[in-house]
């Protein structure tokens, strides 16, 4: 499932004709949302049969997120009664005006859908001969390539190259992890568009992890704990992106906490948390996704990548966020630095219902080595959760 999106004439409608035109693209469902009482931009998709839905109630941000769920249940429940034929993939488009954020909400939270469609991630659109000018003015062009997994530049032949490569500084600013993928005219490639999917843990693609490679590559932080990655590319000083790396694996449940209770401080203002950690006892990455205040389930890699600034193992977070201070990050940097061990962030988790991270205390990860005593033949360390459970 694929979220498009992309500010008011960026191009979406173009791409989506172009995408279903192709045979790769046989068994897609497209949903479209539509502002307004009259409906057009359907009518511009040349794809009109069973597979292509209108929502076109309101804003998919604010007004039809159930009819949205409902939709992709009653897409479901048809396909298992072989009214239609197999979908394999569904392209939600969204208005010009929506906010993505709430929409994914919806699609990872609601449990009847998110059981059966992977969500894949955001495609933005971004409309080269107009993004310069639009996002100073326009918060939803900002939140929508904040958001982004991949950035599809349109229009870049009427740009021009000057403008295009300061589109994408500007692009790089606002979004440093998310890959850029110039569009051609009326073409459109499914194989180089889709596949960001890091939101489950099936078919998690070779390259997922090629958006934090090119962000600590723009900014390589020195050998110190939590080190600060230097003043951050701004927009207009609302949009802030940084990179916090881990010398050392912090222990998962106390790195759990102190990550659900930063999205709850900075709920609304935090666009997007992504990232790769280090667990101790584990010789696997845990890719890290949160959603403006949702924190997706993690997923496993398989392996670490080779080569390249990821070797060398370490944790590592990009942040996203809107109107953050110098003073929000170095705050984030010091909670996440002083992330308390299990027992402690157990605890602290019982007086948290609301905590965004809390189903990640379950996790099956071991435990946090606690110091204890030790000799040349054994290591004895404290047992402590039968403790817990008689106090609670």
């Amino acid at each position: 499932m694929t979220v498009l999106t992309g500010f008011l004439g960026a191009g979406k409608t173009t791409l989506l004709n172009a995408l279903t035109a192709r045979p790769e693209m046989a068994g897609a469902a497209v949903f479209i949302n539509e502002l307004g009482e009259i409906g057009i931009d359907h009518h511009l998709v040349e794809r009109i049969d069973d597979s292509l839905v209108i929502l076109d109630s309101g804003c998919l941000c604010c007004t039809v997120q159930g009819d949205l769920m409902r939709a992709l249940m009653r897409l479901h429940e048809r396909m298992s009664r072989r009214e239609i034929a197999p979908v394999t993939r569904v392209l939600i488009e969204t208005t010009g005006l929506a906010d993505p954020a709430p929409v994914l909400r919806a699609l990872m939270e609601d449990r009847l859908v998110s059981a059966r469609f992977r969500c894949d991630g955001v495609l933005t659109v971004v409309d080269c001969e107009r993004a310069r000018a639009q996002l100073p003015r326009h918060r939803e062009a900002r939140v929508q390539i904040s958001l982004a997994d991949r950035l599809l530049l349109s229009k870049s032949e009427l740009a021009g190259q000057a403008e295009t490569a300061a589109v994408r500084r500007e692009l790089s600013a606002l979004n440093p992890a998310a890959a850029q993928i110039l569009l051609a005219p009326g073409a459109a490639e499914p194989g180089a568009i889709f596949g960001a999917g890091l939101y489950a843990a099936e078919a998690v693609p070779a390259d997922a992890t090629d958006w934090l490679g090119a962000v600590t590559s723009l900014r390589a932080p020195p050998p110190a704990p939590l080190l600060p990655a230097g003043p951050a590319p701004s927009h207009s000083g609302r949009v802030r992106s940084f990179v916090v790396t881990f010398p050392e694996a912090p222990g998962w449940r106390g790195f759990a906490l102190a990550l659900g209770q930063i999205l709850d401080g900075w709920n609304g203002r935090l666009l997007r948390v992504k990232g790769l950690m280090a667990v101790p006892g584990l010789e696997v990455p845990v890719v890290v996704q949160c959603v403006d205040g949702t924190a997706c389930l993690p997923v496993h890699l398989p392996a670490w990548p080779e080569g390249g600034v990821l070797a060398d193992r370490r944790g590592r977070l990009v942040f996203i966020g809107e109107d953050l201070s110098a003073a929000d990050e170095a705050e984030i940097r010091a909670r996440l630095a002083a992330s308390p061990g299990d027992r402690e962030a157990l605890r602290r988790a019982a007086i948290c219902p609301g905590l965004p991270t809390r189903s990640w205390l379950a996790e099956r990860v071991p435990l946090t080595p606690r110091q204890g005593l030790a000799s040349e033949a054994f290591t004895i360390q404290p047992r402590f959760l039968g403790e817990i459970r008689r106090h609670g």
